[in-house]
């Protein structure tokens, strides 16, 4: 995508009225609407500003469409926030980005943010990154080396969504290693190692030159102090590495660097990729450390002077965006939740947090290491340090209801219209489809969607059946090409989507877990239509952070863990994250047996496409 045709991605499309755009203030809070105009993306959350001798947390977050800065006191609370695009290009399965644009849109943001909040660079005393599990190439000098199939120097990253690798995915896949048992039996084309054999396969000299090849968020520290250590998120999370190798080291005082002893040799060996073992793994990383860990001597003078702040400032270990998003959200319960469950320990494998954006992650833990088919992990110490991390996900959420959004027919007048009465296009649908209810007199709205149904794995099937082969279906369309369709089939999308959840949820708990509440934060949990679809499809409350930057919040407390001032990431967590709306599932009976009837016609979808996939398949033998 060219630099003028930036676009923002469903994590930062606006899902509440845009009325507020025009209120923004430093002084004032303002609802966070944003989007994208050739430029800057807006500044948002401001509050007046306290008084000088206060402590305040960096967080920034590299998502698919933007990169956001987020500033915090010690408590929590968001002090002002901005975003600025990031460009993308995409060409068929090939999604690339270049991490020189990526810095560059950072310290705009935090530029931004700081100015808008009014915080001084001596203000900020730490700051930590999150960002999207997207592999990044760089030479001995720190340089981009592309990934690209044109050599386009600047493309030096493979976005985490990127299915370039489907085909090396199933080459390892079929190796059966040891190692697969710790990403649910398989790794998707989403993950690292496929990617890493895809380059050595189809771009010899970009191999050959690569001299650190490193998870994004792990790039950002390492550009702003100067230190590859890796962290365990992203090692473990991507790349294979056994993180339960360092189970002792957690019980030993200070979480320091660590040397990677959990690196699989005879895994990378078997795939062909047994160069990256080289030099005690200097490619892929020698040192590891828990997140939130303090990295090097903090910012170094040239990264402190382009974000505007102290050089020296600590910076902690980083996390994948979804993950900081756990971190940001997985304490922020109400005290009678808290209560009701005495066990404090007990209490948090109950929860599962819902990271809703472009895709959408699921994050739940446990004491115990669950291995769970279809799902990835179990990971330890990947999220919250010493419990063992299950991550399902959907590949396409967001994503997908932009595409169905923007695909039809009238999509158009429909924005032209949400524009006119200055409210968001998702507004606007949620109000159709309302009035539809009364219109035609049914009983509640998802009882709208009875003759369409949504299989939602149009970017493939993530988790619990790790199909990447899967194909998105939709069941009952007409020659009707109105809004009122349009909204129907936006209803059947996101509900199909909340299907997809549930499949999720009961997979785990079916294996071990004992989830029976969800907390979300991203972009989509702004939409109170797709939360109450969730709700009710799910039939588990569904809590709200009191700030609606959970991923911002989860990297600003990595920073706060760096700067020493909470002794571990579970105690800034508990510090710093606050409950703000619980949505309830309904209470009607005929709600319940519809969404039951709807799951049954989903997962039957599912498998009749694979019926119909080994009928082609015999007749094209």
């Amino acid at each position: 995508m060219s630099g003028d045709k930036r676009r923002a991605w469903a994590d930062t499309t606006p899902l509440l009225d845009q009325k507020h755009r025009s209120s923004i203030s430093p002084i004032y809070n303002t609802n966070r609407i944003s989007y994208a105009a050739g430029g800057l993306l807006e500044m948002a959350y401001a509050t007046a500003p306290p008084a000088r001798s206060r402590s305040v947390f960096l967080g920034v977050d590299v998502g698919t469409g933007s990169a956001r800065a987020g500033l915090f006191d010690e408590s929590g609370k968001i002090l002002g926030s901005a975003s600025s695009p990031i460009q993308i290009w995409k060409e068929g399965d090939c999604i690339e980005q270049s991490s020189t644009d990526i810095w560059h849109a950072i310290c705009a943001a935090v530029d931004s943010a700081c100015s808008l909040a009014n915080v001084d660079g001596e203000e900020v005393r730490g700051v930590g990154f999150a960002a999207t599990c997207s592999l990044v190439a760089v030479d001995a000098d720190g340089s981009p080396v592309s990934v690209s199939w044109n050599g386009d120097s600047r493309r030096n990253i493979i976005v985490w969504m990127d299915h370039r690798a489907v085909k090396q995915a199933e080459k390892i896949n079929s190796r059966n290693s040891p190692v697969l048992q710790y990403c649910g039996g398989a790794v998707s084309p989403e993950m690292q190692p496929p990617k890493l054999l895809w380059v050595k396969e189809n771009l010899q000299e970009s191999w050959s030159m690569v001299f650190r090849w490193m998870d994004l968020s792990d790039w950002l520290s390492y550009r702003a102090t100067g230190d590859d250590t890796r962290s365990l998120c992203t090692t473990v999370c991507k790349w294979t590495y056994l993180g339960h190798a360092h189970m002792q080291q957690m019980n030993e005082k200070g979480f320091r660097d660590m040397e990677a002893c959990g690196w699989d040799d005879e895994f990378w060996e078997e795939i062909g990729l047994g160069d990256l073992i080289d030099g005690h793994h200097a490619k892929i990383g020698r040192s590891v450390a828990f997140p939130g860990h303090p990295l090097g001597s903090g910012l170094t003078s040239a990264a402190a002077k382009e974000l505007g702040l102290v050089p020296g400032t600590p910076v902690g270990t980083s996390l994948i965006d979804a993950h900081a998003g756990g971190v940001g959200v997985m304490e922020s319960v109400p005290e009678s939740v808290s209560e009701a469950k005495e066990n404090e320990e007990e209490a948090i494998c109950h929860r599962m947090v819902l990271v809703c954006g472009t895709s959408t992650c699921h994050m739940a833990v446990s004491r115990n290491k669950l291995f769970i088919p279809g799902v990835w992990g179990p990971f330890w110490s990947a999220m919250v340090p010493e419990f063992w991390l299950t991550e399902g996900g959907q590949s396409a959420t967001g994503a997908l209801l932009d595409y169905i959004i923007e695909n039809h027919v009238a999509s158009r007048s429909l924005a032209n219209r949400a524009a006119s009465r200055h409210v968001s296009l998702f507004e606007l649908l949620n109000g159709t489809l309302e009035s539809m209810m009364h219109e035609r007199n049914s009983p509640f709205v998802a009882a709208l969607t009875e003759d369409i149904h949504v299989l939602p794995d149009f970017h493939g099937n993530r988790s619990p059946i790790a199909d990447p082969k899967s194909k998105g279906i939709i069941c009952g369309m007409t020659l009707d090409s109105s809004e009122k369709q349009l909204a129907l089939l936006y209803l059947a999308t996101v509900q199909g989507i909340a299907y997809g959840t549930r499949h999720i949820v009961e997979h785990c708990n079916a294996h071990g877990h004992k989830i029976d509440t969800l907390l979300a934060c991203g972009g989509l949990a702004k939409n109170p239509l797709f939360l109450q679809q969730h709700a009710d499809i799910i039939g588990c409350p569904i809590i709200l952070p009191r700030e609606n930057e959970s991923v911002l919040l989860g990297a600003a407390i990595l920073g706060a863990v760096a700067a020493k001032r909470y002794s571990s990431l579970i105690e800034a967590m508990k510090a710093m994250n606050a409950a703000g709306q619980v949505i309830h599932p309904s209470k009607d009976p005929k709600v319940k047996k519809y969404h039951d009837a709807k799951y049954l016609i989903f997962r039957e979808l599912y498998e009749q496409q694979v019926s119909q996939r080994s009928i082609m398949a015999q007749a094209l033998a």
